[in-house]
């Protein structure tokens, strides 16, 4: 958990006010997000939690309207960042909030990351592409951003390809990527399911370190609640498309009041949240 558990975060970064999405398909909608109201603060961690087809994801990508439309309708409610709607943003303006005001980390960064393209290429051009930094500046902040997520030789690495490091360096190199312009909300959507266990303990204490180090705000989407347990200040438990119970990590753990957050609990063995 982070040092916000302590001192309560002040202002909300980003925030969802009666949020609702649906996916028009051929022979029917389907109401993926019902009305869903919750705030991140500046410099915690918050974990929205749920099983499959939640809503938590699609939530989640509303931040940066990266839900595929079509089929994707944004029936109503907002996405504040800073205060400002980003589902009413044209798409030029988009551009200038995905990877400079909020990034995201995906759960399978192989599926994320150009096979074509070098791995320090892609950290550098997030810079390229938010900045007016030169080649080699861009270079020389991938390279810190790299060595910063715990990559080891990172001059060597800058140049090799996706498919030459391993499933953990792969994810690292994703985060590098996400932080590379300290961005002010960091999203990171089942980041170790596609790891195996040791490899996903290592990459949640490196967020939990650079969210502490960088004081930014992250949202973290999870179907486990052991990840909630060990890593969030605060949780929102979703079902069907709707917030079912919010609150403190241990508040929720220890005291839930849905009876659904109830079942998810009694379905995980041995979860403490971390003092």
């Amino acid at each position: 958990m982070t040092d916000s558990a302590q001192t309560p975060p002040t202002a909300p970064v980003l925030e969802f006010r009666d949020l609702r999405v649906d996916f028009a398909l051929a022979s029917s909608t389907v109401h993926a997000v019902r009305g869903v109201s919750f705030a991140v603060n500046s410099g915690e961690t918050l974990a929205v939690v749920g099983e499959s087809g939640s809503g938590k994801s699609a939530t989640a990508l509303s931040a940066l309207r990266l839900n595929p439309e079509p089929p994707c309708v944004y029936a109503g409610g907002q996405v504040l960042l800073d205060g400002k709607d980003v589902l009413g943003l044209r798409e030029k303006e988009l551009r200038k909030v995905r990877g400079a005001r909020i990034s995201m980390v995906f759960q399978d960064p192989m599926t994320s990351l150009d096979p074509l393209q070098r791995v320090g290429d892609q950290v550098s051009e997030v810079l390229r592409l938010h900045g007016d930094h030169t080649r080699a500046e861009a270079r020389r902040a991938a390279l810190t951003a790299l060595d910063e997520v715990g990559i080891p030789d990172p001059e060597r690495r800058y140049g090799q390809y996706p498919h030459e490091l391993s499933g953990g360096l792969r994810q690292r190199v994703m985060i590098a990527s996400a932080l590379v312009a300290r961005p002010s909300v960091l999203i990171a959507d089942e980041p170790t399911t596609a790891l195996d266990v040791t490899v996903q303990r290592q990459i949640l204490e490196l967020l939990v370190s650079l969210q502490r180090r960088h004081g930014m705000a992250v949202l973290l989407i999870t179907h486990d609640l052991g990840v909630v347990a060990e890593t969030a200040d605060r949780v929102v438990v979703m079902r069907h498309g709707e917030v079912v119970e919010t609150g403190d990590v241990h508040q929720v753990f220890t005291r839930p009041t849905a009876p659904y957050t109830r079942d998810l609990l009694a379905a995980t063995p041995r979860l403490e949240p971390v003092a």
